[in-house]
């Protein structure tokens, strides 16, 4: 049980405060958008997807359905961002931030799974 709210916490921030940025079009995510390939608009788009599956993961805590559904959109919001880095030709360096990201929701499915 405490792993999985130290979890559900790690993924809701980590997700929430990157979310944000991209909301918010910081400096450094609109390079990086730019450097992806996404304008402004599309990168906060993914930012908003980011945002709510934070707050689904969170509510997860409740209805522990609707976290794994946002549990697993996110998943596939960084297989995306994996994609996309590959793609850039980014290397293991530029995918670690995602994959790490990805790791992480795997754990916490797999603890929503386990219980």
């Amino acid at each position: 049980m405490i792993l999985s709210l130290v979890l559900t916490c790690l993924v809701a921030l980590g997700f929430t405060a990157v979310g944000v940025t991209k909301i918010l079009a910081l400096a450094p995510m609109r390079v990086l958008a730019a450097e992806a390939g996404f304008s402004v608009g599309a990168y906060r788009v993914i930012g908003v997807l980011e945002l709510a599956g934070a707050a689904g993961v969170l509510l997860g805590l409740a209805v522990p359905l609707l976290g794994a559904l946002a549990g697993t959109g996110l998943l596939l919001l960084m297989a995306g961002a994996v994609i996309t880095h590959g793609r850039k030709g980014d290397g293991l360096r530029g995918m670690t931030p995602a994959l790490a990201s990805a790791a992480l929701v795997a754990c916490y499915l797999a603890t929503l799974i386990a219980t």
